[in-house]
């Protein structure tokens, strides 16, 4: 089974982000990853996955207690499916600016493991200030974000899902445009 987790947009959608996210239209509208400084190398584009629920996690950041850590391997894409992106209008003020986090103690947990991408389907794994550091951190550590995945309620109850990260072939960007789409 193949499963397109990539978010459709549409020129509403591209206008709504284009007036709530100033970076929406270099390399960071839709589903992207933030290549920050770095090249995305081409054996990340297919990786053993997980895709956690934390779905119930409200008001509070998502922590490591939330998750079963002991499925996190070097070289995997974990994602986590908070179900914002179905909730919230991709594009509108509210999704950019108030969206779900990863702790630092979980991110930094998932940088210890080697693992190569982090999925998230909201905007990213922290906001305002925390955004662009964490990105930064994390690229340098060779991990990868891809941001505002989508479809993934269905990939939570799954075992042995390979997912596939095909961004644009764009340089000198911080953000690279990308089809992802799952297998399982």
């Amino acid at each position: 089974m193949l499963q397109d987790i990539t978010v459709r947009i549409t020129p509403k959608m591209v206008t709504d982000a284009q007036g709530n996210e100033k970076k929406a239209l270099t390399g960071h509208l839709g589903t992207h990853f933030d290549v920050m400084n770095k090249e995305f190398p081409l054996e990340f584009t297919e990786r053993k996955a997980v895709v956690f629920d934390v779905s119930r996690v409200k008001e509070r950041e998502i922590g490591l207690s939330d998750i079963d850590t002991t499925k996190i391997k070097q070289d995997m894409f974990i994602a986590f499916y908070s179900g914002f992106i179905e909730a919230e209008a991709y594009g509108s003020q509210r999704y950019f600016k108030e969206h779900p986090r990863l702790s630092m103690e979980l991110i930094d947990y998932m940088l210890e493991k080697k693992v190569s991408i982090i999925g998230v389907d909201f905007a990213g794994v922290r906001r305002g200030a925390e955004h662009t550091p964490t990105d930064q951190r994390c690229a340098d550590q060779g991990v990868f974000i891809v941001e505002n995945l989508c479809n993934l309620a269905s990939l939570c109850k799954m075992e042995d899902i390979t997912i596939g990260t095909y961004p644009m072939n764009y340089t000198d960007m911080t953000g690279l445009p990308c089809r992802v789409v799952a297998r399982g």
